[in-house]
């Protein structure tokens, strides 16, 4: 097995931080793309919703058994076959007309950014130590956001001037960049493999589910990433079916919602040293208060700059306690660092999918206030869990 050369780690380093994005450019970049996929497939907009909802459920279930994966059999060989497949996927998506083969792709394309994502997780806890792993933890979250800022601008204009399909031709393409490169430059990090065996990992896991400040961080990191997945699955429509907005306008918001969520991973960042618990909390409030305010204002102004200040404001805050919460999950148990970030990542992500995409179904939003409603039943379930974190001492 071909092991990572202390003279390419650095470039090593930059390839796993070009990876991590990976699930958010897969989900992101068609969003301004969904409305004329609806139109041109001649399909309702629920099951053009309905390819980020399956992709996000794929991606999450795979996070169970991926970190056991790459714990047993490594990071290099896992990220370079999941990037072949990749490309693969992603021309077969483009090619397509069939929405069940559509559907088919989004789950392979989940299933491959779960093993590709917990493989370059691990990598940081592999290759760095103490101060300066924790340094590059909270800087990969930060970089994770980056998929979800650039991808629905680029999506806009790929729309615009190519159709829907070409999300996918270049989705392919940077795949096919990445393995190249992860060939060249890459190699394996894991110094001592643990073995697969089914009992070792139920073991494992329910050590860390009995783990209460671990567990409690899991559903955090799923209800705030659900607020912005909330956004993705409604904001298209509503911004061009009912506010009668180009797909450009669409990703430009999109674009400036991920700065949102990247500026609360900066302010994680920046408050690192401070105590952790309670920044959590008083960021939840603080959303709340937000959230009562986009309500309340709904009922005078409704238009699309209203609509994304509020968005931009309640995203900062849920960047802010995901992205604070992600890192310390993954950083929890050191010695099984990929069983810990698959876990971490499996259970937010398919909270994330079910309560996002149930929200939708259940209020349909097609005005800020509604949008706002949906808001407000994720702030309230943040606050019941940091709530009973609180009562049952399993905070930090």
């Amino acid at each position: 097995m071909k092991t990572l050369k202390e003279k390419n780690k650095f470039i090593a380093t930059i390839l796993a931080f070009a990876v991590i994005p990976m699930s958010g450019l897969a989900t992101d970049i068609y969003l301004p793309s969904m409305p004329s996929m609806a139109t041109e497939l001649n399909l309702p907009e629920s099951s053009i919703q309905l390819t980020l909802s399956i992709f996000l459920i794929s991606y999450g279930l795979t996070q169970f058994f991926a970190g056991s994966i790459v714990d047993s059999f490594g990071r290099f060989r896992v990220s370079a076959v999941s990037l072949a497949l990749f490309v693969v996927s992603f021309l077969v998506t483009a090619f397509t007309k069939d929405i069940f083969v559509i559907y088919a792709m989004r789950v392979l394309q989940g299933i491959l950014s779960g093993f590709a994502v917990v493989a370059k997780r691990a990598f940081f806890v592999d290759v760095y130590e103490g101060e300066k792993r924790k340094h590059y933890l909270s800087i990969m979250t930060i970089v994770w956001s980056v998929g979800p800022i650039i991808a629905p601008f680029i999506g806009g204009y790929l729309q615009k001037l190519f159709e829907w399909q070409s999300n996918f031709y270049v989705l392919a393409g940077y795949s096919l960049v990445l393995l190249i490169l992860e060939l060249l430059f890459s190699g394996e990090t894991l110094k001592i493999k643990k073995p697969f065996h089914f009992d070792y990992v139920l073991k494992e896991y329910a050590f860390m589910f009995r783990t209460k400040d671990f567990f409690y961080g899991m559903l955090m990191c799923g209800v705030s990433y659900a607020m912005v997945i909330f956004f993705n699955l409604c904001g298209a429509f509503i911004i061009e079916h009912k506010m009668g907005y180009s797909e450009v306008v669409a990703g430009y918001v999109s674009l400036i919602l991920g700065f949102a969520w990247m500026t609360g991973g900066f302010i994680g960042k920046a408050l690192i040293k401070k105590a952790f618990f309670p920044k959590i909390r008083y960021a939840n409030f603080i959303q709340i208060f937000l959230i009562l305010m986009m309500i309340l204002f709904s009922y005078f102004i409704n238009n699309i700059y209203s609509l994304v200040a509020f968005a931009f404001v309640i995203h900062v805050t849920a960047g802010f306690i995901f992205n604070n919460y992600f890192a310390y999950c993954i950083g929890r148990f050191p010695d099984s660092a990929g069983i810990a970030g698959g876990l971490t990542g499996g259970v937010a992500f398919i909270i994330t999918s079910a309560i996002s995409y149930g929200i939708v179904a259940i209020i349909k939003p097609e005005i800020q206030l509604e949008v706002a409603e949906g808001y407000f039943v994720l702030g309230i379930l943040g606050l019941i869990i940091l709530s009973i974190t609180k009562l049952r001492k399993a905070h930090v």
